[in-house]
């Protein structure tokens, strides 16, 4: 009940503030501003129905790149009950000796998602040096399709975020190349709807774009 709204008055936050607009503001500063709004609006939920918890349990993911820092940077933001507010976590690299990957998830099946992601990077010899590639991707479109985990499901959502603070998402052929039917951000595009951005192939990891598939049919 909490995510759609604080969601809506983040991204209008984002539009509204020049310094983000023109990326002025790093990310590690907006965070704060973010926090403040997620407090500011969690203040004023009040006279829910009987039953119904105040306390939100929604967990957001908050990352990118930081000029000042020069690096990409992931928190988690979450509600903490001891100090009854929003406050942050910050996601750390991959443990052991491989220092060039950061991950950092929420949801459902987490461990079962952890687990397969090792198994995959060790089975590509890449567990313990190199930064990720698509793996994360592959592991997730495979659970997606397996009837197993029932509390998942629909297309995979993906977004690449850039170095010079720019973000871009991927449309993906879903369920597969084959069917023609491309998802953005979750959503299946009508027959008459395009885009301007790239479309994925989950299979064989290749991008295309919209328009040469519309050219294809």
């Amino acid at each position: 009940m909490y995510a759609y709204p604080i969601m809506l008055q983040a991204v209008s936050a984002v539009s509204q503030h020049p310094k983000l607009l023109s990326r002025a503001l790093d990310i590690e500063d907006l965070k704060g501003h973010l926090l403040r709004i997620l407090n500011g609006m969690t203040s004023l939920v009040h006279n829910l129905p009987i039953g119904i918890e105040t306390s939100p349990e929604t967990v957001f993911i908050y990352g990118g790149w930081s000029w000042k820092r020069n690096r990409f940077l992931v928190w988690q933001l979450h509600y903490d009950l001891h100090i009854n507010k929003f406050t942050f976590r910050p996601i750390k690299s991959w443990r052991g000796a491989n220092r060039d990957k950061l991950f950092g998830g929420i949801g459902d099946y987490r461990d079962e998602y952890k687990k397969r992601l090792v198994d995959l990077l060790h089975k590509r010899n890449k567990l313990i040096s190199g930064g990720f590639d698509m793996e994360p991707f592959e592991v997730l479109r495979d659970m997606l399709r397996e009837d197993c985990f029932d509390l998942i499901g629909g297309a995979p959502q993906l977004m690449k975020v850039h170095k010079y603070s720019s973000c871009r998402p991927f449309g993906v052929f879903w369920p597969d190349s084959d069917s023609k039917n491309i998802s953005l951000l979750g959503r299946p595009l009508l027959d008459y709807e395009t885009s301007k951005y790239l479309v994925l192939d989950p299979d064989a990891l290749e991008t295309i774009k919209h328009i040469d598939v519309q050219q294809v049919d």
